[in-house]
């Protein structure tokens, strides 16, 4: 993975550079949106949404971790997942967020993605974007690398929308794309 396509899909690449490209960019939009706050900014929230972006934060490390650990290996919940009885608590991740640091969080986000990173690198060497996931759905199939980086793609782009407005409330911090350094 070039450097290049961590920062843009490629425009006309072939399509493991333009799906890697576009959850990249997704990644990279995210982390600048809940990027630079304090505690009291990654609590807020936006009009009538209790949605904060350090729940933003916490759930997508989970998704990352879901998709890229659990549903692509079968591996177990790696840590703080592992503790979680999601059954009981489903909106364990939005609730205790509050109670953790823009620092935990933000490496919590950034230690799930490192892991999907490697996931995804290990899935293309063992079978390309067709390679099945050990996950089966509710109706017996198993989705493919393909299909869980789209899934991740779109996650990414819902959550972004909440981000923009959030952030937008903190600080007035605006825009599509970071200002080149």
């Amino acid at each position: 993975m070039t450097e290049d396509i961590l920062r843009e899909p490629p425009v006309a690449g072939d399509e493991i550079d333009t799906l890697i490209g576009s959850l990249e960019r997704q990644r990279r939009l995210f982390a600048w949106k809940c990027g630079g706050l304090d505690a009291a900014g990654l609590r807020a929230t936006a009009a009538a949404s209790s949605m904060p972006l350090g729940g933003l934060l916490k759930h997508l490390a989970l998704v990352e971790d879901d998709m890229f650990s659990r549903k692509l290996f079968g591996r177990p919940p790696s840590p703080p997942w592992d503790t979680v009885d999601f059954g009981a608590d489903p909106d364990w991740e939005w609730r205790t967020a509050a109670g953790d640091t823009p620092e935990q969080l933000t490496a919590l986000w950034q230690d799930a993605v490192a892991r999907s990173r490697a996931g995804v690198r290990q899935a293309l060497a063992e079978g390309g974007l067709g390679r099945l996931a050990a996950y089966t759905g509710s109706r017996g199939e198993s989705p493919s690398l393909r299909r869980l980086l789209i899934d991740t793609i779109e996650e990414y782009a819902r959550h972004l929308g909440h981000a923009d407005l959030i952030r937008e409330s903190v600080d007035g911090l605006v825009g599509e794309d970071q200002p080149a350094e």
